[in-house]
């Protein structure tokens, strides 16, 4: 597996963990809206080496907008679910990908 699809995995999974309405607010709040910072560094980091693999994703730059905006009740629960779903369904998609070129 690809390093960016691995931190697509981890980051949509944890993205997911964030969408959980009450749960993933309590979270956030509980490590004084670290969590948030935590996840905009690993987007970024996603984001460059996806850059750098020619495998643009647009989920990170979703779950940037989600970790900066993620403070905002209804709305970061909304931008962390779109974040996890576009970065598991591209995930899944390169990881589809890598499985029919080892069949081959």
């Amino acid at each position: 597996m690809q390093r960016t699809t691995l931190l697509k995995w981890v980051t949509g999974v944890a993205e997911g963990l964030l969408a959980i309405p009450i749960a993933g607010g309590a979270f956030v709040i509980s490590t004084g809206w670290m969590a948030l910072l935590v996840m905009f560094i690993l987007h970024a980091i996603t984001l460059v080496i996806s850059i750098k693999d020619s495998k643009f994703s647009s989920g990170s730059i979703v779950g940037m907008i989600a970790s900066f905006l993620g403070a905002i009740p209804i709305l970061g629960w909304m931008l962390h679910t779109a974040a996890a779903l576009v970065l598991l369904i591209d995930a899944g998609q390169e990881t589809g990908k890598a499985k029919q070129k080892t069949n081959k």
